[in-house]
């Protein structure tokens, strides 16, 4: 992944969440994330949240929602790194995704909790470029832009997504 802020590398699970990874490389071998942006930096502390991309909600861009891998099913977890699935309700996600920065265990599937216990469907993790992701997190956001959850969260200046391709 070629951002205007330098490369990520990414590792993903076709193994243990053939699914979604599947769905992500749709995205990438039809080049629908050429263009789209990091967009929101959601803050959790110090050096820890996550940063969410995606075309968010730009309707030629779709593709149809995957069905939802929980990782109470992928035995993956949202630790530093992990990039995984955005979505409002399970088996909604199309797109959109995000990289945690630090461990954010609360967005694994918890079947026994309260609130949303389907989790979101974690599907790799940064190999290289962390410092990227980090550098993206600490970009400026606005304070009124965003609705509900996300108000507050979302970059000032979005940072663009150039390109996205597989490499062996």
């Amino acid at each position: 992944m070629t951002t205007s802020e330098g490369p990520i590398t990414l590792a993903l699970e076709k193994e243990r969440a053939p699914l979604t990874t599947a769905n992500f490389l749709r995205y990438v071998d039809q080049k629908r994330l050429d263009g789209v942006t990091f967009y929101r930096a959601m803050k959790l502390g110090a050096d820890a949240g996550l940063i969410q991309g995606g075309p968010q909600g730009e309707v030629k861009r779709l593709l149809p929602p995957v069905k939802h891998e929980p990782t109470s099913q992928t035995g993956l977890s949202h630790v530093d790194a992990t990039i995984s699935l955005a979505r409002f309700a399970p088996g909604s996600a199309t797109a959109d995704f995000f990289i945690t920065v630090g461990p954010v265990l609360s967005l694994d599937a918890n079947p026994a909790g309260s609130g949303d216990t389907a989790g979101f469907a974690a599907f790799g993790h940064v190999v290289e470029g962390m410092d990227v992701v980090k550098r993206i997190l600490a970009a400026p956001t606005s304070p009124t832009a965003g609705a509900g959850v996300m108000k507050g969260q979302m970059i000032a200046a979005p940072v663009k997504i150039l390109t996205v391709r597989r490499v062996k």
